[in-house]
């Protein structure tokens, strides 16, 4: 597979990507949105035709991503905003005729901080992984978040974070698993035991699928298989229910977290991580091997890597990755006055009132 490496042009913040990169995400037909918080920016990666387009929209410490068909949901340092589709805006875009979704900014909600983690949409409600008070939780008009779940082993709604819950996958469209860095209910306990201290859970029957694994993210319900990624190894890998043993199918030059699939392709975010209190005495950071932080496109069925892109400088951890399916060149407003003042959508009941010169179905 040919290696040939593209830097784009005039672009705010660097990066570097094999060729293979935008092929993929052609043969696929899909765009991926990604999260960094180090750098404060949602990036869009999008296939330009041969060439892969890093598109940047800028957040107070993005994390979790939230994507269900037009609906898109943005967790941040303070608040969790959520976007809708619109397709009167998406052709006003530059460059104009690519853009095939654009999302606007529709609900915003404070929350303060309470280092939001992974989030999915269940039905209509939007649940996240309150890593603070080691619980997950659901948006409220009225409070800063509504509890809904915590490992059994936690004993009070404590902003301490005991356990660094972190993790949340959905299984048949309900939520079902979670990850968290340390079996602990006392303040900051996890970091004692972060080589070897984190669990897979199920958290309809509050059973530990997995344990001894090295800072866990991103659990994955995908081809009947349970998937995640045991980050302090820079692996992702499956976990066999019965015998609650991790098997490693891949390893990337990264710490991995944020993870989506298409087909028969895992797409892996991945985190420089330097050698510091938080990740000190991690298998990655005793690799001989540099550290990367990117995007990884790896085989599910035998873990090879099919392409990457790499962020360089300003871009050093990746928290989500999130596949953007039937969608190849999106984009978000986050920036444009003009844009969020002249955008309007109405029920369809009240659009057939509005003169044909200002609609567009």
């Amino acid at each position: 597979m040919s290696e040939a490496f593209t830097a784009p042009v005039n672009e705010p913040l660097r990066s570097l990507h094999t060729n293979t990169f935008p092929q993929i995400l052609n043969e696929l037909g899909i765009s991926l949105l990604v999260t960094t918080y180090q750098a404060g920016k949602l990036v869009a990666l999008r296939s330009d035709g041969d060439v892969l387009n890093t598109h940047f929209r800028s957040f107070a410490k993005p994390m979790g991503l939230a994507l269900r068909g037009p609906q898109l949901a943005i967790g941040t340092q303070h608040e969790v905003w959520e976007y809708h589709a619109n397709t009167a805006v998406a052709p006003k875009m530059e460059p104009i005729g690519k853009c095939d979704m654009c999302f606007m900014p529709r609900v915003g909600h404070v929350t303060g901080n309470m280092q939001i983690h992974e989030m999915e949409w269940v039905g209509d409600e939007l649940w996240f992984v309150n890593t603070m008070f080691s619980c997950l939780a659901v948006r409220s008009v009225q409070y800063s978040f509504l509890p809904k779940w915590q490992p059994p082993f936690i004993t009070a709604l404590a902003p301490e974070d005991r356990c660094h819950l972190n993790g949340l996958g959905l299984r048949d469209g309900q939520i079902r698993y979670v990850t968290a860095l340390g079996h602990s209910d006392k303040p900051n306990g996890w970091r004692e035991r972060k080589k070897d201290g984190g669990i897979l859970m199920d958290v309809t029957t509050n059973e530990i699928l997995a344990e001894g694994l090295s800072m866990p993210h991103s659990p994955r319900w995908y081809n009947d298989q349970l998937w995640v990624l045991e980050s302090g190894a820079g692996t992702i890998g499956q976990v066999d229910v019965a015998t609650k043993k991790y098997s490693p199918i891949g390893e990337v030059p990264g710490f991995t977290r944020g993870l989506d699939f298409c087909g028969p392709v895992a797409f892996i975010g991945l985190s420089q991580v330097r050698e510091s209190a938080i990740f000190s005495g991690i298998p990655i950071t005793e690799r001989v091997q540099e550290r990367i932080c990117g995007v990884w496109a790896v085989d599910i069925r035998n873990g090879q890597t099919l392409g990457w892109v790499q962020f360089e400088d300003a871009v050093q951890e990746i928290f989500a990755v999130r596949v953007v399916p039937g969608v190849r060149y999106p984009d978000l407003v986050n920036h444009d006055a003009d844009l969020l003042d002249g955008s309007f959508v109405l029920p369809d009941a009240d659009l057939i009132r509005v003169p044909t010169g200002y609609r567009r179905q």
